[in-house]
């Protein structure tokens, strides 16, 4: 039974890698393939290594630490992506709703005020 659940895990996670890898292939644009990249690969990995931790019982602290560093880091890197994107010029950037970046990023900072005086 145990090899069971290790086994479908781990064939889920792959499974999840997979497609997010045909998704970065296949999707039109630059957001969706973000959205692909990060969302199936964070959740396949964490699947097999939910897998690799059932399995290896000596290495769960380790698998748990890296497991929690990929669900920090890919979707950071997702936001910084998108915001690289976002700046560039020459991407169709269709947005139904208001752009707040891009407002946002139009407007120079204000300056600091000296309120000693």
């Amino acid at each position: 039974m145990l090899d069971a659940t290790i086994g479908v895990f781990a064939i889920l996670g792959a499974a999840l890698v997979l497609l997010a890898g045909i998704g970065v292939v296949r999707f039109p644009d630059v957001y969706a393939r973000m959205h692909a990249a990060t969302k199936a690969t964070t959740i396949g990995i964490a699947l097999i290594g939910i897998a690799s931790a059932i399995s290896l019982d000596g290495a769960r602290a380790q698998i748990t630490i890296t497991i929690a560093f990929i669900f920090i880091t890919a979707p950071t890197a997702a936001h910084l992506v998108g915001r690289a994107a976002h700046r560039a010029e020459g991407i169709d950037v269709d947005l139904d709703l208001r752009d707040d970046l891009a407002t946002a990023l139009d407007e120079p900072p204000e300056p600091a005020r000296d309120d000693s005086l």
